[in-house]
């Protein structure tokens, strides 16, 4: 019984003196970044020198050559430019849309093509506007469709205090929206920007045809337009709007996945990848989407190189090609993972803003998720207390869905986020460096756990 009980003593001391050698290590992880960090003013580079870079743009090609030499500049023992087709889609020129009617000024809105959208016809499309506040009422009023252009006013729903719940409740209209109108014979359409903010800025983001309906031109427009153009037609107005836009699509091209990567010295089949996307939207500087994600990815890199930490686990620093209209790049090391039957044991994702962090999303194992919460005393110091079942992240999903690699995502907060996503206001002025660094450190300390002690 007694030796029974010094064998407890003794894991007891094991185990504190481990947890006292983590928080020291995880201390000087948050020193080197506060203190030392690089992340904020390489997003000045990124997004002043390089700005938007949109798959199949000069800016892609740049800010590619970027990440390279970054990572290379950060320590890494190799750099890898992974290939991959990405899609190609021109703006092609300035969007438009003017309201006119019966009794009411003409009114010029401000409003942005939804990317992957089709250019308008020359002169382009007017017809008169139907409001609907959702698919059930479009589909109700289908007789009403055919040969005008649709108007959603879907709102992102304020109880939501994750807004990240509003936008997923929300975007199904601005993915789907087009090829429904067409379903019935619209002949154009106008979303209800997907935000909560108070300002006029439209917002862009992908949408998708259905190749079964005709291809019709989609802009967003502004909040305040949407309330004016809503109020107008609630009054009792008859109201005919002309789009103007001039998207088209370009044959695919070669992007890359940029890959820093840190042998792991103990078990270096063992995969962990850390990343954000380095692709954005061509009306933007991509800042906050997803600019911070991909400086935070490099700052880990820097810091564990700065403090000479050598893992016992490989780990991959990824910025990824192509999430915002394709997902190319997340598809792609997946899919080359699976081929060269890599054991990929975790995947961390920063794809949420540059803001305060406040804490991680896993999806994992009840098991791994088990292990995983041991560590949030460590972590918790530094901003990430919130530690929750469900997360992860476009370009690290497919890792998921095709491996079942373990993933997480880093939640900052995100009142504000939807007040700059896929925006013009999505500049590096909207960053805050403190924020944007707490995040980096709150990535390293969890990376590091993951490494030390495997899932």
């Amino acid at each position: 019984m007694r030796r029974f009980f010094f064998a407890l003593a003794a894991l007891f001391i094991c185990h504190l003196t481990f947890a006292q050698s983590d928080s020291a290590f995880i201390r000087q992880l948050a020193d080197e970044i506060l203190v030392r960090g690089k992340a904020y003013e390489q997003l000045r580079h990124l997004t002043k020198k390089i700005g938007p870079r949109l798959a199949g743009s000069p800016g892609m090609v740049k800010a590619e050559q970027w990440g390279a030499a970054e990572m290379k500049a950060s320590g890494a023992d190799q750099t890898i430019l992974q290939e991959c087709k990405v899609p190609h889609w021109v703006r092609g020129g300035k969007d438009e849309a003017v309201v006119t009617g019966k009794g009411v000024p003409a009114r010029k809105l401000d409003v942005i093509a939804l990317g992957n959208s089709i250019g308008a016809p020359k002169g382009g499309v007017q017809a008169q506007v139907i409001e609907v506040r959702s698919f059930d009422e479009l589909d109700k009023r289908a007789a009403e469709v055919k040969g005008k252009i649709v108007f959603y006013n879907y709102h992102f729903k304020s109880q939501f205090v994750r807004t990240f719940q509003a936008y997923s409740d929300a975007v199904a209209y601005r993915g789907q929206g087009p090829s429904r109108a067409a379903k019935h014979g619209a002949v154009g359409v106008i979303i209800r920007s997907m935000s909560h903010s108070t300002d006029n800025i439209p917002h862009t983001g992908s949408t998708r045809y259905d190749s079964a309906y005709a291809k019709i031109p989609a802009i967003a427009v502004g909040l305040q337009d949407a309330d004016w153009l809503s109020q107008t037609l609630q009054s009792g107005k008859t109201l005919n709007m002309r789009i103007t836009t001039h998207g088209y699509f370009l044959p695919d091209t070669t992007g890359h996945n940029v890959i820093g990567e840190l042998k792991g010295s103990l078990y270096p089949d063992e995969i962990i990848t850390i990343g954000g996307h380095l692709d954005s939207w061509d009306n933007c500087e991509g800042a906050h989407d997803d600019g911070a994600g991909c400086v935070q990815t490099l700052e880990v890199l820097r810091a564990f190189k700065a403090l000479n930490y050598r893992p016992q686990r490989t780990i991959r620093f990824v910025l990824f090609a192509n999430e915002e209209n394709g997902l190319r790049g997340g598809s792609k090391y997946a899919e080359e993972a699976v081929a060269k039957k890599e054991k990929h044991i975790f995947a961390l994702e920063s794809d949420a803003g540059g803001f305060t962090p406040r804490g991680f999303g896993f999806t994992a194992s009840d098991d791994q998720y088990k292990k995983l919460m041991q560590w949030l005393p460590l972590v918790a110091p530094y901003g990430c207390s919130e530690w929750v079942r469900g997360g992860g992240g476009a370009d690290i999903g497919p890792l998921n869905r095709s491996l079942g690699t373990p993933m997480a995502s880093l939640n900052p907060d995100s009142q504000r986020y939807f007040d700059f996503h896929h925006a013009r206001n999505d500049v590096f002025e909207a960053v805050n460096k403190r924020e944007l660094d707490l995040g980096a450190v709150n990535m390293a300390a969890l990376i590091y756990l993951v490494d030390r002690y495997g899932l």
